[in-house]
């Protein structure tokens, strides 16, 4: 079936997106390099939920009545800001008792999926960037949206996956001296950074 859809151009803009850094970059290097390879991989299974369900929602026309309604906008966005300064504080807070093959994996799972389902940056996304790429007069615009927003988790898998591995390195590096106070203070201080980047970049206008 013939279409107009730049499939060439979106991979490329997709591919942008993810590589710019943003608060999952932050969250999974640090959170890898902290846990390790195991918990880095449960918590990109929480993004990519995380981030079907917002895609989901944008294509059932969800999206469209946050970005319309300030008070749940704000509370998603704020929402999002407060959990990402709590994990800052549980990095300062951890010790490093447990050992990297110890670790809660499917707490990374957890803050995963919390963190992109309370971020409305990427609900509106999904609207907002992916669906200007629905150009297809023949198929049904919510199909399109499914099938573009489908691709870009498809980048972004391979984008984190790639920076579990990474972060994991690091981690098995200076997992000797994980309890190290400045270890701790620079993780911390990287999520709080995270919160402050997803407080600045989701404020209207």
């Amino acid at each position: 079936m013939p279409c107009n859809i730049d499939w060439l151009a979106f991979l490329v803009a997709m591919a942008v997106v993810e590589l710019t850094p943003g608060p999952n970059m932050g969250w999974l290097t640090a959170l890898s390099a902290q846990k390790g390879r195991r918990t880095g991989f449960m918590a990109v299974l929480g993004i990519t939920l995380g981030l079907a369900v917002q895609l989901v929602a944008a294509a059932t026309g969800i999206s469209a009545i946050v970005s319309a309604n300030p008070a749940i906008y704000h509370t998603l966005r704020w929402g999002g800001v407060a959990f990402m300064l709590y994990l800052a504080w549980e990095a300062f807070a951890d010790g490093g008792e447990k050992a990297v093959g110890e670790a809660d994996h499917m707490a990374g799972f957890r803050r995963g999926f919390i963190a992109n389902l309370l971020n409305p940056k990427a609900l509106v996304f999904y609207v907002a960037v992916v669906g200007q790429f629905a150009t297809c007069e023949q198929w049904p615009v919510a199909g399109q949206v499914l099938i573009l927003g489908s691709l870009h988790i498809a980048v972004a898998i391979a984008v984190h996956v790639l920076l579990v591995l990474l972060g994991s390195g690091l981690g098995e590096k200076i997992s000797q001296w994980r309890q190290a106070l400045g270890v701790r203070i620079g993780f911390a201080a990287a999520l709080a950074s995270i919160a402050l980047w997803i407080a600045i970049s989701t404020h209207p206008g």
